[in-house]
């Protein structure tokens, strides 16, 4: 139930920042009588493009405390042995990273891990009672330090910024075409007819499509990078390895889809193309691959 007020919040929030800011800059009309508007087409474009992503990324980390159930532990008080274990070495990798010491809590599920936020010195890294139960100390603290090392990296905020690139251009290019369909090859000449809306949307489907492989391929890239600087900020890959393997004999728990990119090991969607983690066994590969300084 949380999970879906709180879309229908974020996308009521959407709409309301669309309509205000394209009526105040009248950037809603780019076909005129002369033709296709095309600048005033790309800051539609990229109005819409970028405000969801934008949003979304702001409203992160409360997002990610809602829908996961996620308990922050507070550093003066952390409750019992583990909690103030787990607070002390987040800090301590933050420390080493260089970031501001981030948020630190603990949600119910199976074996999984995040790291979120806006900024690099206001973040968050939650974990499950899953992987806490199925880990050994080593082992959660090199899922720690891969989830600082996205923090360090700043991760968030480039894969928001890429997600708002493609979306500008599946926005683009589906209203071009539209219009090409509607203008030039069913030679409409009055307003805008039905071949134009339909073009666009089965092109924003299409364009969705090759999209979400760009953004499929770079958050794995970022998993690799994430796996090195665990290693970079343990000064061993062995304990990232271990991790790796362990969770490569237990079932991830679900994320919510808005930052299931974020977690520690992901299900992959239909086919690898589309997966937002590498394969395990790839990830301890590179691993075994790199230099440690």
């Amino acid at each position: 139930m949380k999970r879906i007020v709180l879309f229908l919040i974020t996308n009521l929030a959407v709409m309301l920042v669309l309509s205000v800011t394209l009526s105040i800059l009248g950037v809603n009309r780019f076909i005129t009588e002369q033709g296709l508007n095309v600048q005033m087409l790309l800051i539609f474009s990229l109005i819409v493009g970028f405000t969801g992503s934008i949003i979304s990324l702001l409203i992160s980390k409360p997002m990610a405390k809602w829908s996961t159930g996620a308990q922050v532990i507070n550093p003066q008080a952390p409750g019992g042995p583990r909690e103030a274990w787990l607070v002390d070495t987040v800090h301590q990798l933050a420390d080493r990273a260089g970031i501001g010491r981030p948020e630190v809590a603990i949600y119910e599920g199976e074996p999984n891990a995040f790291a979120t936020g806006a900024f690099r010195n206001d973040s968050l890294v939650a974990v499950s009672t899953g992987l806490l139960d199925g880990m050994t100390e080593e082992e959660i603290s090199a899922v720690l330090a891969h989830e600082v090392a996205h923090i360090a990296n700043g991760d968030m905020i480039t894969l928001t910024l890429i997600q708002g690139v493609v979306n500008t251009f599946v926005v683009f290019f589906a209203r071009i075409v539209g219009y090409f369909v509607d203008r030039v090859l069913l030679k409409n000449d009055k307003g805008l007819g039905a071949g134009y809306y339909i073009t666009v949307i089965v092109c924003e489907i299409a364009f969705g499509i090759i999209a979400s492989l760009i953004v499929a391929w770079f958050s794995r890239q970022r998993e690799y990078r994430a796996d090195a600087g665990s290693a970079q900020l343990l000064s061993s890959r062995e304990p990232m390895i271990r991790a790796l393997a362990r969770l490569g004999g237990l079932e991830p728990g679900d994320l919510p889809k808005s930052f299931e990119a974020s977690g520690i090991a992901g299900r992959g969607g239909i086919s690898a193309m589309f997966a937002t983690h590498p394969p395990i066994p790839a990830r301890i590969q590179a691993l075994q691959h790199m230099p440690v300084r």
